[in-house]
């Protein structure tokens, strides 16, 4: 049974994991769930609560950044400025495959970002009959101002750490997200 949330539940606790107020979708390292029968060791109970927040707290956080970018800026568009800004151009078939997602979704999303006056597009020099998306200068612009207030947050939250464990930290998320795109061999499940 999932027990209530409690003060050594609060964000800067050793065992923060949830918001206060909610129940606990799963139990605590060493915890079997229902159905379960202790088949996964603590290590993906602790993996599942720990990456259920980080995502949680990402949803919200590109929420904000994409408002600050354009009030009417979806926030799962903030993702494609990212993109655009470190890769620069890009087809759309490219970014569709980058993130995941369908032709259709990426075109939606590229066309509100076009009617935003966020990125443009040019005619793809290897390929007349394609276009690049590419950041408009006034979304590079909004875009820049945005990125540099969340590194400067990321400074000051990560002042404690290691440079060594910063490193290491954006290696293991590089890693995971390599999964997802199936990047690398997927290792099979004790």
């Amino acid at each position: 049974m999932h027990e209530p949330v409690t003060e050594d539940d609060a964000p800067n606790s050793p065992r923060s994991g949830v918001t206060r107020g909610a129940e606990r979708a799963f139990p605590r390292s060493g915890e079997s769930g229902p159905g379960e029968g202790g088949s996964y060791g603590p290590e993906y109970l602790d993996l599942e609560r720990e990456l259920t927040v980080f995502l949680r707290r990402a949803r919200a956080s590109s929420g904000e950044m994409a408002r600050e970018v354009h009030p009417d800026l979806e926030p799962a568009a903030y993702g494609l400025l990212v993109r655009l800004e470190d890769a620069g151009p890009q087809r759309a078939t490219d970014l569709a495959a980058y993130f995941g997602v369908g032709k259709a979704t990426m075109s939606r999303q590229l066309s509100a970002l076009e009617r935003l006056g966020l990125v443009s597009r040019t005619r793809d020099p290897a390929d007349g009959r394609a276009s690049l998306v590419e950041l408009a200068e006034v979304g590079r612009t909004r875009f820049t101002r945005v990125r540099s207030a969340r590194r400067a947050e990321y400074r000051r939250k990560l002042a404690a750490w290691e440079r060594g464990e910063i490193a290491e930290l954006a290696r293991l998320l590089h890693r995971l997200n390599s999964l997802a795109g199936g990047e690398e061999e997927r290792a099979p499940l004790p």
